[in-house]
């Protein structure tokens, strides 16, 4: 990157960031489904959710969510104390 100026490396830094958090997303969309299937769809899948799965596929989203944001906050805080 040293053969950039300033500004090429500026914008290239933002892209490369930019490309980690969604890659950070998509991992987590990926864990939080795969998770949350293996724990709600204990049948055979068919072309709706029971009441039972579709109940716990929603509260074990909001759970993955909710943790997330915590340490999302949690890791902000650690950063604004350093």
């Amino acid at each position: 990157m040293d053969n950039f100026d300033e500004a090429t490396q500026n914008e290239l830094r933002t892209f490369i960031d930019r490309e980690q958090a969604q890659a950070r997303i998509a991992q987590s969309i990926h864990t939080m489904t795969s998770r949350c299937w293996d724990k709600c769809v204990t049948g055979t899948p068919s072309t709706r959710f029971s009441r039972g799965e579709e109940s716990c596929l929603a509260n074990c989203v909001d759970r993955f969510l909710d943790t997330s944001l915590y340490l999302v906050k949690q890791l902000e805080a650690q950063r604004h104390s350093l």
